[in-house]
C-alpha cells in the first residue's frame, strides 16, 4: 500500500464505499481533524507500523519479535511495548520496546521462562507493565528500565490470555480461555485472590476504572458478561456475538465498544443500562484490536482482513477515515503525540 498522503475527495469516498461492500482493501487517506499517532502490530509479517493519523502517512515499519499481538503506549507517548506471542510451533517470551518519537526499537526484553506473552497493560507511573503469560499461567510485572520481572502472579488457570487492570494498578483480572474463569490477582503481592466461573472460553476482558465491574466476552457462546467484583455475581450484558474480540470503555465509563470479529461489526453499549446504542459494520474487515483517544472523541479499530485501521467518531458512531497498517493488524495503541519527521 502507498504511504503517500492523499486528498479526501468525493470520488475516493465513493470508491471506499464500493470496496467495503465487496470486502476489498482500500488505500489509507487523510483523517481530517484527527491528530496523533497510532502504533499497530502486524501479526503475519512480525512488524509494528507507526502512523500519523492526520495525514495517513506511515512513519515507520519496525521489526518485532515473532508473532506480535498486543501493544500499549505510555501516557506521554514516548514508549510503546509489544507482546511477542510467537506462532503455533514457535512460542516466544519477549517484549519489544519502541521509542515512538525516534521511530526505532530500543530493546527486546526476555521474560523467560514466562512464554507466550499476550495481554499487556501499563501500570500507574508507566515504568512497569503487567503481562499475561499463557504458558506459565500467570501475569508477570516487568520493569522497562531494568528488563527484570519484578513480580509473578500465578492464575494456575489454562489460557490466561488477556488482562484488565483497575486504575489504581492494584488489582488485575485475567480471562482464562481454557478454564472458563476470570481470575482476580493482587499485583502488589502476586497473590491469586479468587477465580469466578463465566461463560465458556472467556478471552476479551476489561475492568472499569473503579474496579467495580469486569466485562468479559465468551468466544464459545457469543455472550458478553459483567462480573460484580463486590459480590462475584455474573450478569449478561449482550448476546448474539460471533466473537467478542475485545472490550473497550470510553474514558467517562459511559459506553462500551465491542469489536465482533466474526459478525464484522463493532457493537456499542450503554454501560449503565447495558442497552445497545448502535452498530458499525465493517463488511470484509475483521475488526479486532481497539483503542480510544484520551478525550473520548475517537475510537481506533484494526481491520485484520483489510490491513488498515478505522477511525470512528464516538459522538455519532461514524467512520471518519482509515489509515494503512501492515498485513493482519491486531493490537493498536494511540497517543496524542505528533511525531515530527525531519525531511530527507
Amino acid at each position: 500500500m502507498s504511504t503517500r498522503t492523499v486528498r479526501i475527495a468525493t470520488s475516493l469516498a465513493c470508491a471506499v464505499t464500493a470496496a467495503l461492500a465487496s470486502g476489498a482493501r482500500v488505500a489509507s487517506a487523510q483523517v481530517a481533524g484527527v491528530t496523533g499517532t497510532l502504533i499497530i502490530t502486524n501479526k503475519a509479517p512480525f512488524t509494528a507500523t507507526i502512523v500519523d493519523v492526520a495525514s495517513g502517512a506511515t512513519l515507520a515499519t519496525l521489526p518485532t519479535g515473532v508473532g506480535p499481538h498486543e501493544v500499549v503506549v505510555s501516557i506521554d507517548g514516548k514508549t510503546a511495548v509489544v507482546t511477542d506471542y510467537g506462532t503455533g510451533p514457535q512460542p516466544v517470551s519477549t517484549l519489544t520496546v519502541i521509542d515512538v518519537p525516534a521511530l526505532k526499537i530500543v530493546r527486546r526484553i526476555s521474560i523467560a521462562p514466562a512464554m507466550r506473552p499476550h495481554g499487556i497493560v501499563f501500570l500507574p507511573g508507566d515504568s512497569l507493565v503487567a503481562v499475561t503469560s499463557e504458558q506459565m499461567r500467570a501475569v508477570v510485572v516487568v520493569s522497562l528500565a531494568s528488563g527484570d520481572v519484578v513480580r509473578t502472579a500465578k492464575t494456575d488457570k489454562a489460557g490466561s490470555h488477556m488482562v484488565g487492570v483497575a486504575a489504581d494498578g492494584r488489582r488485575a483480572w485475567t480471562g482464562d480461555i481454557g478454564s472458563n474463569t476470570v481470575t482476580e490477582l493482587d499485583l502488589s503481592t502476586g497473590a491469586a485472590l479468587r477465580a469466578i466461573t463465566v461463560p465458556a472460553q472467556p478471552e476479551a476482558i476489561n475492568v472499569t476504572a473503579d474496579g467495580a465491574e469486569v466485562w468479559v466476552g465468551s468466544n464459545a457462546t457469543g455472550r458478553v458478561s459483567v462480573v460484580s467484583t463486590a459480590t462475584g455475581e455474573v450478569f449478561t450484558a449482550a448476546e448474539g456475538m460471533g466473537w467478542p474480540y475485545r472490550v473497550l470503555f470510553t474514558p467517562d465509563q459511559s459506553q462500551v465498544f465491542l469489536p465482533d470479529y466474526r459478525n464484522e461489526v463493532v457493537r456499542v453499549l450503554d454501560r449503565a443500562s447495558r442497552q445497545e446504542r448502535g452498530r458499525i459494520a465493517f463488511t470484509g474487515g475483521g475488526p479486532q484490536g481497539v483503542a480510544i483517544s484520551p478525550d473520548g472523541q475517537y475510537v481506533f479499530v484494526s481491520l485484520s482482513a483489510q490491513a488498515r485501521v478505522a477511525v470512528i467518531r464516538v459522538s455519532d458512531r461514524t467512520v471518519v477515515g482509515y489509515v494503512a497498517a501492515g498485513d493482519t493488524p491486531d493490537g493498536v495503541a494511540y497517543t496524542t503525540r505528533v511525531i515530527r519527521v525531519a525531511p530527507r
